[in-house]
């Protein structure tokens, strides 16, 4: 497998999803944008989910979104699949099944050389055949800063979308995947990162949603987003918010990838600059009981990278991943971290 001439993560500011805008601002921008006014318009922006959602028949709604990064890891062909593996999350945490994709390319072509590029594509095509999704094209520019990810359409029956603004008091919080992926991916830019904690990080985020997603679905979910660059409690809160809920988590029943609660004990944490600006924004909608370290409170601020499904399910329904917690009738987009 080729190896790009200078490392990959080397050349991003900001490693894959810690790379997005702050959500304090993107959300205050966003919300200064005037709302679609097209009754086929199911799911836009106002709610902050994770893809939009378009009705073209009785039983037919499409599925559609973007997402893209800055290298997350040094391999051009996992990083094609991280960043593939990531996009796809979007169509599934609306309950859909992803058809086709676009590649999505920024990259110094002259610099890195076209088997850099060609290697990263095969990782995005890789991770699209592994959902049945087709890559069909896509469109490129030059950037000295490399970026790759895809533009996915899906279908839903537009009775079965599952938005981020449905969730109810009572209902039981599932996490499918552990977090931590953003601590483990600082640590590899810095030369913190063993071998073994990259491939178990990885393995995480090459791990597909679709199974996942099946299962909540089963389980009679009520709400789903995916865990990204917001943080666990980041997107959490997006999606109390949006369904006028307020969050109870336990954060010792989180899980963590095998190795990051270990790199937060270091005198100098990989902490990445995406996972702080979570930290400013959570401190003002998230209380913390005084038993819960530093340690878990910057685990659950983690600016992931194509992480777990967060699912709110009735109890005892069988939903997917680890119970981490329960929704309360509160302020909406409260959360209390026990």
């Amino acid at each position: 497998m080729p190896e790009a001439a200078v490392r990959l993560t080397s050349l991003s500011h900001g490693a894959g999803c810690a790379c997005k805008l702050p959500a304090a601002q993107l959300h205050e921008l966003l919300a200064e944008m005037p709302a679609a006014d097209d009754p086929a318009l199911l799911v836009g922006m106002d709610t902050a989910d994770d893809a939009a959602v378009y009705r073209v028949s009785d039983d037919v709604a499409l599925v559609s979104t973007a997402d893209f990064f800055t290298p997350i890891v040094d391999d051009p062909y996992d990083f094609g699949r991280i960043a593939a593996t990531n996009a796809l999350s979007d169509v599934y945490a609306m309950g859909a099944t992803p058809l086709v994709a676009l590649n999505l390319v920024a990259f110094p072509l002259a610099s890195l050389g076209g088997e850099v590029l060609r290697e990263i594509l095969r990782g995005g095509r890789d991770a699209a055949e592994a959902a049945g999704v087709t890559v069909a094209g896509g469109h490129s520019i030059d950037d000295p800063e490399p970026k790759y990810g895809l533009a996915v359409t899906g279908t839903v029956h537009p009775d079965r979308v599952v938005r981020n603004s449905t969730a109810r008091p009572g209902d039981e919080l599932w996490l499918t995947k552990p977090v931590g992926g953003g601590l483990a991916t600082t640590a590899l830019k810095r030369g913190m990162a063993s071998d073994e904690l990259v491939a178990r990080t990885v393995e995480v985020m090459t791990t597909l949603n679709a199974e996942a997603a099946a299962a909540a679905l089963a389980a009679g979910a009520s709400a789903m987003t995916d865990v990204t660059g917001f943080g666990l409690l980041g997107h959490l809160h997006e999606l109390a918010l949006a369904s006028g809920v307020a969050a109870v988590v336990s954060s010792s029943d989180v899980p963590a990838i095998d190795g990051v609660l270990e790199l937060l004990q270091q005198k100098e944490p990989p902490l990445a600059g995406g996972t702080r600006r979570n930290r400013e924004w959570i401190e003002t909608f998230a209380t913390w009981a005084p038993s819960v370290d530093e340690d878990r409170r910057w685990l659950l601020c983690d600016a992931m990278t194509s992480g777990g499904l967060l699912v709110t399910a009735p109890p005892d329904t069988g939903a997917p991943g680890v119970r981490i917690g329960q929704l309360v009738a509160d302020e909406p987009g409260a959360i209390a971290v026990e």
